[in-house]
């Protein structure tokens, strides 16, 4: 390696700025048990997921589905941004739509379709 080929090297610095989203907003409804077994949560007749960003606001999104609907966290990870809940199956579609709803009134934040399987 010549002297030439030190000072043509090029460094990548990669940087990750996420906007105020809900990036993934899913209805499992009645779930197979292994499922419920695998996620380690008590059987409930659905699970809903979402994934946000900034990562925190999987804190906030967990308080507005507790509070609006009757769904328990099943996971929540404020370093990566997942929620998971779970309840019956329109308890767990109230929750959902409220958390989308909040976060797009209150704080701005560009909500996601919520799909269903």
């Amino acid at each position: 390696m010549g002297v030439a080929d030190e000072f043509d090297k090029r460094r990548i610095i990669q940087e990750s700025v996420p906007g105020k989203q809900m990036t993934l907003a899913h209805i499992i409804a009645s779930p197979v048990p292994e499922l419920y077994e695998r996620l380690g949560i008590e059987e409930k007749g659905a699970i809903g997921i979402a994934t946000l960003t900034p990562c925190e606001a999987a804190i906030i999104a967990a308080d507005i589905a507790t509070k609006t609907s009757d769904v328990e966290i099943g996971f929540l990870d404020r370093f990566t941004g997942s929620l998971v809940i779970a309840g019956d199956v329109a308890s767990v579609e109230n929750a959902m739509l409220a958390i989308n709803d909040t976060l797009e009134k209150l704080l701005g934040f560009t909500p996601a379709m919520i799909t269903r399987t």
